[in-house]
């Protein structure tokens, strides 16, 4: 749960730049997050139903929130779908697989969004540098 919160605020720090004022970079690592959370919505619905709708909401917040432009919105939710398909094709069922590929899917969820969240405010203020002690995922099960 406090690493679900952490990526949150992490999100919202990132939330004042739209994506059109994104670098190529920063519009990959969008593309690479809408992954993520795709896959974090089929390891949820795995275990807790499929009625879970917390990370395809996010998702839709995420778009709201960058209001990408038709290319990228397109990429983005095929990437969302494309990390959905996968994750329920590797994870169909709760176990402890699942729960140990969604905590690790959280961690990378994080740090792409940590890094879209050190994009300098249209104000000019820089974000606050995260903890020098941070975690880093260990790449998906696949």
């Amino acid at each position: 749960m406090r690493l679900t919160l952490l990526i949150l605020a992490a999100f919202a720090a990132a939330m004042p730049v739209l994506a059109q004022d994104r670098s190529v970079a920063q519009r990959e690592a969008l593309v690479g997050l809408t992954r993520v959370l795709g896959e974090s919505q089929a390891l949820s619905q795995a275990c807790e139903g499929p009625s879970e709708r917390r990370w395809r909401d996010r998702m839709e917040r995420l778009v709201d929130a960058e209001q990408p432009d038709e290319d990228l919105a397109a990429r983005m939710t095929a990437s969302f779908n494309a990390g959905f398909a996968e994750g329920r094709r590797i994870y169909p069922a709760c176990g402890d697989g699942t729960r140990r590929a969604l905590a690790l899917t959280a961690v990378r969820g994080r740090e792409l969004a940590d890094a879209l969240a050190h994009v300098k405010y249209r104000s000019g203020i820089a974000p606050v540098e995260p903890d020098a002690e941070q975690v880093t995922a260990e790449p998906s099960p696949r």
